[in-house]
């Protein structure tokens, strides 16, 4: 059985017809020739936009010469009322400084200290968990915002600015699509950037809760009294040119991409996999099988998880968190033998890359074992990218692929789950790629609590 994806739109459209279906989903409005193509070109009246899956043109803009390829304000726009000038959204100078203060909190001696937490944060989603039908993406959820807060602020999901922090953004993720109307219309500055009213307010309200933990801890690390945590590592972190540290303001922006990269598409993530396994439960045994592993829970445990870690990369491959991402050309460029203007919108799109016709094999079926062929470690070099490549990588791509298979396994140890017929999810992209109507599995018990 394939794995459902969103039938393409096969036949040209307007811009305005094409903007109601992007908005509605991204993922959909798309034609299908993106599935072979090395390179496309979308025009509006305002901007030409060039969607790349060429391999060397993916190494040029993302590994070779990112500066000449910034973050597009165009994404910006529509995530600039939750994010503010967080990492995520920034370019030039000052993403280099942020990035110069984060990333040591990220290194990997430091997984080995958020082990713990992350085992924490399992447990309590294998109780939570109850037998029976179950949304599984509501419970990936859960159980994502509740490692980002025990790993970020000492402080589990039922703390009470945890709590709710986590269900405003629950709110959120489901009103703000990725691009808004100012990503597609020349906007002066001073004019509404065309957010929903509800998601602006949902958007204060989170940075507000977010404020507060912020300030709360910026307190504790004065006193001497701060846990040693990511919060405390990022906070405490000087820039090694400047030797300045965030300010509390800053690290709200900070704080607010952490939690939607990590929580967000952890999420996301972690529920297309439960479905995969629920869809071959072959491969569901074989998980099951090496999650004794976990028996003595330490972090060396993690390197044990090898089947895990593959069908987490091929979950990760069909059902990429963030499906598009957009740069910026920022001189004049030559694709292909065609001219790409200065301001032009690079658009590369993990979602057609890594279903592309003439790169993978197989490319829309599961198969976690491709990793181990020729193809599927050239593919990975080339034309794998779930948290991005180059220097803008995500600097929690290494933290995700602890966490992911260790809840995994964790889950596929105490449960099984089932696909329940005529209920297989439609993905959809909103901030990530989610099922439309939510994923339904059944689960049943394994072992004992």
């Amino acid at each position: 059985m394939i794995p459902p994806k969103p039938e393409p739109r096969a036949d040209r459209v307007s811009l305005w017809r094409y903007l109601r279906l992007f908005r509605r989903d991204i993922l959909s409005a798309q034609p299908a020739r993106l599935y072979r193509a090395w390179m496309a070109e979308f025009r509006t009246p305002f901007f030409r936009s060039f969607l790349i899956n060429q391999p060397d043109l993916l190494t040029r803009v993302l590994k070779e010469r990112p500066d000449d390829f910034p973050k597009s304000d165009r994404i910006g726009e529509g995530l600039r009322p939750l994010l503010g000038e967080s990492v995520f959204l920034t370019n030039g100078e000052t993403w280099k400084r942020q990035r110069r203060i984060i990333d040591p909190a990220f290194e990997g001696g430091r997984l080995r200290d958020t082990f713990p937490a992350m085992w924490d944060a399992g447990k309590a989603a294998c109780a939570r968990i109850q037998p029976g039908e179950v949304e599984v993406e509501e419970q990936m959820s859960h159980a994502a915002a509740d490692v980002i807060f025990r790993t970020l602020f000492s402080i589990p999901i039922e703390n009470d600015i945890a709590s709710q922090v986590f269900t405003q953004f629950r709110d959120y993720q489901r009103t703000q699509p990725i691009l808004n109307l100012a990503a597609f219309l020349p906007l002066p500055r001073l004019l509404p950037r065309g957010h929903r009213r509800k998601t602006k307010a949902t958007a204060k309200a989170i940075r507000g809760l977010i404020t507060r933990l912020t300030t709360q801890r910026m307190a504790e690390i004065e006193a001497g009294t701060a846990p040693d945590d990511l919060a405390t590592k990022i906070m405490t972190t000087p820039d090694p040119q400047t030797g300045e540290t965030f300010s509390t303001a800053e690290m709200v922006d900070q704080v607010a991409i952490f939690f939607l990269a990590g929580h967000e598409t952890s999420a996301s993530a972690l529920a297309w996999t439960l479905y995969l396994m629920a869809l071959y439960p072959d491969w569901q045994e074989r998980l099951a099988a090496e999650a004794q592993a976990l028996e003595n829970p330490e972090f060396s445990t993690v390197s044990k998880l090898k089947l895990s870690r593959d069908v987490f990369r091929e979950a990760l491959r069909l059902y990429p968190p963030v499906p598009m991402m957009v740069r910026q050309a920022a001189c004049p460029e030559r694709f292909r033998d065609r001219d790409v203007p200065k301001g032009a919108q690079i658009v590369v799109s993990p979602w057609h890359l890594h279903r592309h016709e003439r790169l993978w094999d197989n490319p829309d079926g599961f198969d976690p074992a491709r990793w181990q062929t020729e193809n599927g470690r050239k593919c990975l070099r080339e034309a794998y990218m779930p948290f991005s490549a180059g220097p803008r990588v995500c600097t929690g791509a290494g933290f995700a692929m602890v966490e992911g298979p260790l809840l995994l396994s964790m889950l596929l140890r105490r449960f099984r789950f089932e696909r329940i017929d005529g209920q297989d999810p439609v993905p959809v992209a909103f901030l990530t790629v989610r099922a439309k109507d939510g994923i339904r599995l059944r689960v049943t018990p394994r072992q004992a609590p």
